[in-house]
């Protein structure tokens, strides 16, 4: 047999014009950067392939020019079905200009539909997405008035409302591994996340296409150990040796032992967060976990969560999940987000996706953009801005408990913390809480039919859900309800005559104490 070894430009090459192509990656982990940069200097020098259909489920960018950025160019690319679009600012400009097809659909999904279209199935089936803007009573998916074709559907089964996701062929894979042999047999030992490379390698495959993969080193036929090999070589068409500063363990990290379990390093390590909102609103959710709980914590805002929870000596007690597939350790933020320091576990992003879909997640801690009266919220789409929803869906759908949490304004707010108090010094120019939401993220009425519990926790006020609408649960210390609260909103919360302050340790230099109420749970 032939090698599959290929320069990076032969292998390119093989993609044809009005191709389905696949992409896997995680922000910047296990993102293919040899590829996609090949894809982009191919296409600019020889003006093909063109009029591609690009389809991912995370979202891989680092906010500027690399990840899918690379195709984000007039004439490489006619239509996008992604999970999250905020880290490709050049495919959203493409987009919000409808100059190309564009689709959200939540990130589980379209890494389970790999799965679904490999095994040949009329199409993905779940709740997840109902009552959404991917429903299509609602949106369909779709983010600009170019976008018309449906690829979701309702249907019913046994009485009970799902959606169906239309699947479709893929004719080109562009995944990644660290070591392959010849054949394209390869492992990924460091690697930070698995993702879903073994799913679009068969999608790719079934659906009659060409499998690339980027790899660190090719090394000598039989040399690999078959059980850690995550790829078989079967699957594969090409592979690339890449260049090492396209092959960085994250966007922001050449190799951190500690993502990929070579090493352990100490949680003390781990910065503390200084007195001010974030660390009130970390401090606050933390209340909410409970020992040996399941937890997803999101991007942004809830990464201070474990920081707190660390500080608090309840770091132990953490059961921490990503997305992405690492279970346990501590996630690791910005550009590396995906990874986790000193992880018990890594699997497969569509086996966490069946777990979360599933209901294993006992607690999920996630940004707050924009609440409205009846529960909903948004972290997808801000006026022509197009951030897209990741795995916001999947998890928020399907936890037993859902705790969102964000600033109570945005925009220049400025607050100050003493004596045990909370002041506002400048008020944010952005209200967060408004009358209804630019885009349903999450379904407050799916949430109240289904009976999941909701906590919406700011720096100054803490709103929980019910089937009356939002109601005022809690209020900092040194908040005034109407001045700083109601009139700060785009609507009149429910005000319970037994109003609590919230707990003054949070509003304290001094560590809570959490970890003896833990011990006492």
């Amino acid at each position: 047999m032939t090698s599959k070894v290929l320069p990076v430009e032969k292998a390119i090459s093989m993609i044809r014009e009005g191709a389905t192509v696949a992409i896997g990656g995680f922000v910047g982990n296990a993102h293919p950067e040899e590829l996609t940069s090949g894809l982009k200097r191919r296409f600019l020098e020889k003006h093909s392939p063109q009029n591609l259909t690009l389809v991912y489920a995370a979202g891989q960018g680092d906010g500027k020019e690399k990840g899918l950025n690379n195709l984000g160019y007039e004439g490489l690319v006619k239509k996008v079905i992604g999970g999250h679009w905020n880290l490709a600012p050049k495919l959203q400009k493409l987009a919000m200009e409808n100059k190309i097809e564009a689709y959200n659909l939540p990130q589980g999904v379209i890494a389970h539909m790999f799965r679904d279209i490999a095994a040949g199935k009329p199409g993905t089936i779940t709740h997840v997405g109902l009552k959404t803007f991917v429903d299509p009573r609602v949106e369909g998916g779709k983010l600009n008035e170019m976008t018309k074709e449906d690829i979701v559907e309702v249907i019913n089964i046994h009485d009970k409302e799902y959606l169906l996701y239309k699947p479709f062929p893929i004719d080109v894979a562009f995944i990644r591994a660290t070591y392959a042999d010849p054949m394209g047999n390869a492992t990924m030992e460091k690697e930070a996340v698995i993702l879903e490379g073994l799913a679009i390698a068969q999608a790719v495959k079934n659906s009659g296409g060409i499998v690339i993969l980027q790899v660190e080193k090719v090394v000598s036929k039989g040399s690999l150990d078959p059980r850690l090999v995550k790829i078989p070589g079967i699957l594969v068409d090409a592979i690339v040796e890449a260049k090492p500063e396209n092959h960085m363990q994250t966007f922001s990290e050449g190799y951190n032992p500690s993502y990929s379990g070579e090493i352990k390093v100490p949680v003390e390590s781990i910065k503390k967060l200084p007195l001010d909102e974030r660390k009130v609103i970390a401090r606050r959710c933390a209340m909410e976990l409970i020992p040996n709980a399941i937890t997803n914590l999101g991007i942004g805002m809830p990464e201070g969560i474990s920081m707190v929870a660390n500080e608090e000596g309840i770091g132990n007690e953490m059961l921490l999940t990503i997305e992405a597939g690492p279970i346990g350790g501590v996630p690791a933020g910005g550009l590396s987000f995906g990874a986790a320091i000193n992880p018990d576990a890594i699997v497969d992003q569509p086996a966490q996706f069946d777990f979360y879909g599933g209901g294993g997640l006992d607690i999920a801690f996630l940004g707050l953009a924009q609440a409205d009266q009846v529960g909903n919220v948004n972290v997808s789409k801000f006026g022509p801005k197009i951030a897209g929803s990741g795995g916001f869906i999947d998890i928020t759908q399907n936890a037993k408990k859902v705790v969102y949490c964000g600033t109570f304004t945005a925009g220049g707010l400025k607050v100050k913390i003493e004596n045990g108090k909370l002041r506002i010094n400048q008020e944010g120019k952005i209200k967060k809480l408004i009358n209804q939401v630019e885009q349903i993220t999450f379904s407050g009425e799916y949430a109240v039919e289904v009976e999941q519990p909701v906590l919406y926790v700011t720096e100054r006020a803490v709103f929980e859900l019910s089937k009356e609408g939002i109601v005022l649960k809690e209020i900092a210390p040194g908040i005034d309800v109407q001045e700083d609260i109601v009139n700060q909103m785009g609507f009149q919360p429910i005000i319970p005559k037994d109003l609590k302050e919230m707990d003054s340790r949070i509003f304290r230099e001094e560590p809570m104490g959490l970890h003896c109420e833990q011990l006492s749970k």
